[in-house]
């Protein structure tokens, strides 16, 4: 992880998610990330052959001269590619790891440079990885960066991240811790005039509507 703007994220997510597989969608602020907001985007995971983005920063749009909002992000590179980023993705949602990938983004002109992208791993209102948090920064800012599109995209590199040092010990869904909930006991209905009670053994008595 080379970029500044990676490796700022990154460390926002981990301390996010406090030694969780992932941290949860809605806890991302994006006043705590405000600086880097034009380079990061949110991706949802609609299939396993299918990374839709939902949020594109504005200076990753205009780097790439493209609007991602909605695009796959699969099919923006070649088959073999999309293979790499599937199989990088299947490790975040099945062992909780991050991706860090290398790209090469080309012209018509020939003109191209490098960008280093990273995906987080995110759960939304379930209890299985189906969002990422991302960032696309380029490695060096030739002039002409934004002023042409890019459309040929290539994968030169990726790295798999642990966070914890090793793969989650889990399979197919992310454990998320959840705030504790109340116990639920046996009670029984204590009746006393026009009035009832419901009675939790070892706990305290509360009056109910009769």
């Amino acid at each position: 992880m080379q970029e500044t703007v990676s490796r700022a994220l990154y460390s926002y997510w981990n301390e996010l998610r406090a030694g969780r597989i992932a941290p949860k969608r809605f806890e991302i602020e994006p006043s705590c990330i405000g600086g880097n907001l034009p380079d990061t985007f949110i991706l949802e995971r609609i299939a396993q052959s299918t990374l839709r983005f939902r949020l594109a920063g504005t200076r990753v749009s205009e780097a790439f001269g493209i609007d991602f909002r909605g695009l796959n992000l699969f099919q923006l590179f070649d088959e073999a590619d999309g293979k790499i980023l599937q199989r990088q993705i299947h490790l975040s949602v099945s062992k909780g790891a991050v991706s860090v990938i290398k790209i090469r983004a080309s012209s018509e002109a020939g003109l191209s440079t490098d960008f280093e992208m990273l995906l987080l791993p995110l759960s939304h209102t379930r209890d299985s990885i189906d969002r990422f948090l991302g960032s696309i920064a380029p490695v060096g800012k030739p002039h002409w960066l934004g002023t042409v599109a890019l459309t040929e995209r290539k994968v030169v590199s990726h790295e798999t991240v642990w966070p914890d040092g090793a793969p989650a010990d889990f399979a197919g869904a992310a454990h998320i811790r959840q705030p504790l909930l109340p116990v639920v006991r046996e009670a029984r209905i204590v009746r006393s005039d026009r009035r009832q009670f419901r009675v939790y053994d070892g706990g305290l008595s509360r009056p109910t509507n009769g």
